[in-house]
């Protein structure tokens, strides 16, 4: 029998809807080559294209062999770390991607079920994120741009190729030099989401159940 994963893959997107950073990417690649709870960290970039996510993280995921896969997106708006409960089986998109593409209502895998739920300790990350001071939440809606695509053929990876990993979706605010032109919009520092980053992470490795917590947000 081969030796369990010593791994963790990390993946954050690329800049878009014209933006100069994506603050997902600036904060997983500072934990590239890490190690956190004796597991090896990983990290990937992916394209904010509905097109060329997946493969790219398939691809990572079947190189580097993790135990744990924890997907970083940007949502511009939010106030606090919000780790995703569902990743739904729509594509519906406000701009269009990198690649030019503007899918609307329309399935992100035809055939395939109308939605997955996480199966990362979410209860519990969140638990530990607010012992630590990080503002942090459930949220139920991955929205339906790349963000909900990439989580949904995550969770549809491990149902039908890796049963045995662990995987979710967690999305971030903004980056402060990103709000300097919109007055009034939260955002939060590289420095604490590598910080949540870490402390997520150590989590979900070392936590099975979940904690039973009542939900915080309800959208």
């Amino acid at each position: 029998m081969s030796a369990e994963p010593r791994t963790v893959l990390l993946t954050g997107f690329d800049p878009f809807g014209g933006e100069t950073h994506n603050p997902s990417w600036d904060a997983v690649r500072q934990l590239r080559g890490a190690r956190i709870g004796g597991h090896l960290i990983h990290a990937s970039r992916i394209p904010t294209d509905f097109s060329r996510c997946a493969p790219i993280l398939l691809r990572a995921i079947a190189r580097h062999r993790p135990r744990l896969v924890l997907c970083v997106g940007q949502a511009g708006g939010r106030s606090a770390i919000t780790l995703e409960r569902v990743a739904i089986n729509c594509a519906d998109a406000r701009i269009r991607d990198n690649g030019g593409a503007q899918p609307v209502d329309q399935p992100v895998i035809a055939g395939a079920p109308a939605a997955y739920f996480a199966n990362l300790p979410i209860k519990a990350m969140l638990e530990a994120l607010r012992e630590r001071d990080i503002p942090a939440e459930i949220s139920s809606s991955a929205g339906t741009f790349v963000c909900n695509a990439l989580a949904f053929h995550l969770a549809h990876a491990i149902a039908n190729r890796w049963p045995s990993l662990r995987g979710g979706f967690m999305h971030i605010p903004y980056a402060p030099q990103q709000v300097t032109a919109r007055p009034g919009m939260p955002s939060m520092s590289t420095s604490i989401v590598v910080e949540a980053l870490r402390i997520a992470v150590r989590c979900a490795l070392s936590t099975a159940p979940d904690r039973q917590l009542p939900a915080v947000r309800a959208d």
